[in-house]
C-alpha cells in the first residue's frame, strides 16, 4: 500500500506544478505591468538614439491608458494604447481622429531605429500561458525568468518571448524575442531604473537587433527617459 500511495502523491505533485508555475508567472507579470504603467498619472520624456540620430519620445501614462508620440523633424506621430489582461488595443491618432492601428505594421521600425510598435507597447506582457522557468541575475540583480508564447500566429514578429523581471522591484530588466524557429530576433537590456512614486520603471535601455540566420547583432538603439518631476530617485543597485 505504501508504494502506490507514494507514487500517487508524486503524480499529484507533478501534475500540480504547471498550474503553480502559471499562477506565479501571472503574479510576476501583474507586478511588471503595474511597474510599466505606474498605475498613476505620469509623463515621461526622452529619446531613442541610433548612430547618433535622436528621435524624441514621450509617454503619457494613465493606468491602462497610455499615449505616446515621437517626433520626426517637426512632425509628431501620436498613438494610444489600451491595455487589459488578455486584451490589447493600439490606435493611431491622425489629425485629431483616432483609428485602429494596422496590426500588419506592428513589426515596423520606428523612424529607422531598432524599436518597433510592438516593442514600445510591450504587448507581450499581456500574452496568456506564461510560465516561470527559473531565476537568473541581470547586471547583478536577481530576476525571475518568465516565458511567454504569442497567442497569434500572424500578429507581430515574436512567437516566443523570455522576460527577466527584477525580483524586488518588479521591473523588466531584460527581454529576448524569438521567431517561430526559436532564433533570437531582438534583445532589450535595461541598464538603469528610476523610481516614480513607489514604483520602479526603466530609465535607460539598450535594444539590439539580431540576424536570426547568423545570430549576429545587426543594430543597436538606446532608449533613455529623463527623470520625471515626480521621481524620487534612482533605483539602488
Amino acid at each position: 500500500m505504501k508504494a502506490p500511495l507514494f507514487v500517487t502523491l508524486c503524480l499529484m505533485l507533478v501534475c500540480s506544478l504547471p498550474a503553480i508555475a502559471d499562477e506565479a508567472a501571472e503574479r510576476i507579470l501583474a507586478n511588471t505591468r503595474y511597474s510599466v504603467t505606474l498605475q498613476t498619472q505620469q509623463d515621461l520624456h526622452g529619446y531613442m538614439s541610433k548612430n547618433g540620430k535622436k528621435t524624441p519620445l514621450s509617454l503619457f501614462l494613465r493606468k491602462e491608458d497610455i499615449q505616446f508620440f515621437y517626433k520626426v523633424g517637426k512632425e509628431e506621430k501620436r498613438f494610444h494604447m489600451r491595455l487589459e489582461k488578455d486584451h490589447y488595443d493600439l490606435f493611431e491618432i491622425v489629425d485629431g481622429n483616432t483609428k485602429q492601428f494596422n496590426d500588419a505594421k506592428l513589426s515596423e521600425s520606428i523612424n529607422e531605429t531598432d524599436v518597433t510598435y510592438e516593442d514600445i507597447s510591450m504587448r507581450f506582457l499581456y500574452w496568456e500561458n506564461a510560465k516561470v522557468t527559473g531565476e537568473q541575475k541581470v547586471n547583478g540583480q536577481l530576476c525571475d525568468v518568465v516565458r511567454l508564447e504569442n497567442p497569434s500566429k500572424t500578429e507581430g514578429e515574436y512567437r516566443i518571448v523570455y522576460v527577466w523581471v527584477h525580483k524586488k522591484y518588479g521591473a523588466m530588466m531584460k527581454m529576448v524575442g524569438y521567431d517561430a524557429q526559436g532564433k533570437p530576433l531582438k534583445q532589450f537590456l535595461v541598464t538603469d531604473l528610476m523610481r516614480i512614486g513607489k514604483e520602479y520603471t526603466l530609465r535607460t535601455m539598450r535594444v539590439s537587433s539580431v540576424d536570426p540566420a547568423s545570430n549576429k547583432q545587426t543594430g543597436i538603439t538606446y532608449v533613455e527617459f529623463q527623470k520625471a518631476k515626480a521621481a524620487e530617485g534612482k533605483a539602488k543597485r
